[in-house]
């Protein structure tokens, strides 16, 4: 490799962790607020570990898959704004993604409130639904933290502006650790404790941010309030809904898994094991999301100045050390397979069925360290329905029904069910890039 290579991959990989740095510790902070709750409340009981698993895993994603799909429009408007030199567009598109978050989070209401009829008509069982209905409703609040989170991520990660938001994450996950220990274990409060918990870390969350954007840290992206807000919001909203559909089809996956596993055998101990491996699983996920985001920032940015071959250079070493950490992580769950169940729950039976998928984890994980890059460079360059159009395809039409044969014709259970729909759900590689209009 020439010195010229070696001094362009240096300065990009700089580039790509002064953003994929911050934004995994975001990530694994703020998904930890999850994983904090799974592990307070698998002392509860296998009932009360079932029904939090079935809301985050199930409820959670459907809902968490719309708000971030709509969220992200401004990804790639706002990235391509920075690489143009028009910074002055940011604040308005963040106020129009704000109004059509907001109105996506009223849509979405009835699904929290009617989340345990809604669990038995796709044949959850009766006891895991009406738990699960009664935890919904008391986390309905961290929609509507949803609605006003996503958007302020896509602000600040577009001008590569994301420290504070790690900052803020990390101190609120510590804060929301006492808040469960003193609910949950400390007072008894048992699901109600966690939800609570829950709804004040995440506006603890929006809060701080919303302050640290109006204190005139960005003059020239944050005007105030204005009514050019309520313009245009049509273009806006067709990005929208094509990020939205792109990434609903691929984080719904999970739900689809935990549907079919919840209609096996024992579904409490099937809910709970592959329910505790796709929360490791998802921990894994933040890294590759870091460079998701870095990879979709450096795409937007340069095609926003109009650098092609720059944004080309971006995403072979993004997807390069990204595939780097996959094989971390994957040896790290081998090595750990019949360990890390019982930091969820000390159930013998759980532990034991949950060591079994660990091969099948492992091999999900590597997966995982790539396909989210390639999305980044999808958001990046505005390709939402190429994606889309993928992901239904690899997800829908042939990993599901494969993992529903699987599972029930021939009695293969929560095992290869998940094996199977994420290996068919890799992408292809991104296509050349051609130089993209801002809006």
């Amino acid at each position: 490799m020439s010195k010229g290579m070696v001094r362009k991959s240096w300065d990009e990989s700089k580039k790509m962790w002064n953003i994929a740095g911050p934004s995994i510790l975001i990530g694994v902070t703020q998904f930890s607020f999850e994983f904090v709750t799974t592990a307070f409340v698998g002392h509860l009981g296998d009932l009360e570990l079932a029904a939090v698993s079935v809301v985050q895993n199930v409820l959670g994603s459907f809902v968490y898959g719309i708000m971030l799909g709509m969220g992200s429009a401004l990804e790639t408007l706002c990235g391509q704004a920075v690489g143009a030199g028009k910074t002055n567009k940011l604040g308005i598109y963040l106020q129009r993604s704000w109004i059509i978050t907001f109105i996506t989070a009223l849509i979405l209401t009835p699904t929290y409130v009617f989340a345990s009829p809604i669990l038995k008509i796709l044949r959850q069982s009766k006891s895991i639904s009406d738990l699960a209905g009664k935890y919904s409703l008391w986390t309905l609040p961290q929609l509507y933290a949803y609605s006003l989170n996503f958007p302020i991520q896509k602000f600040f990660q577009s001008q590569s502006r994301v420290w504070v938001m790690t900052w803020i994450s990390a101190l609120v996950l510590s804060f929301h650790v006492l808040l469960n220990w003193i609910l949950v274990t400390k007072l008894g409060h048992g699901l109600v404790g966690a939800a609570i918990a829950g709804n004040i870390s995440w506006w603890l969350i929006n809060l701080s941010q919303i302050v640290y954007i109006v204190s005139g840290y960005f003059p020239d992206a944050w005007t105030g309030f204005s009514m050019l807000a309520f313009k245009s919001l049509s273009g806006f909203l067709k990005l929208s809904l094509a990020s939205a559909i792109m990434l609903c089809l691929e984080l719904w996956y999970y739900t689809a898994v935990i549907l079919l596993v919840g209609c096996l055998k024992n579904p409490n101990i099937a809910v709970d094991a592959i329910s505790i491996c796709m929360s490791l699983e998802q921990g894994t996920l933040m890294v590759a999301l870091g460079f998701n985001v870095a990879v979709s920032v450096r795409v937007s940015n340069e095609l926003g100045a109009r650098e092609p071959k720059a944004a080309n250079f971006s995403v072979v070493m993004a997807v390069s050390t990204s595939f780097l950490f996959g094989i971390i992580f994957s040896g790290s769950v081998l090595a750990t397979k019949s360990q890390f169940p019982k930091i969820s729950t000390q159930n013998p039976e759980v532990v034991r069925e949950t060591s079994k998928l660990g091969y099948v984890l492992a091999a999900t994980v590597f997966l995982n360290s790539i396909q989210p890059v390639l999305h980044g460079v999808a958001v990046g360059a505005g390709w939402q329905f190429q994606v889309a159009f993928i992901n239904a395809v690899c997800y829908y039409i042939i990993g599901l029904p494969i993992g529903a044969l699987l599972g029930y014709k021939f009695n293969l259970g929560a095992l290869q069910a998940e094996e199977r729909i994420r290996t068919w759900s890799g992408l292809s590689q991104p296509q050349e890039m051609d130089e993209e209009e801002v809006p």
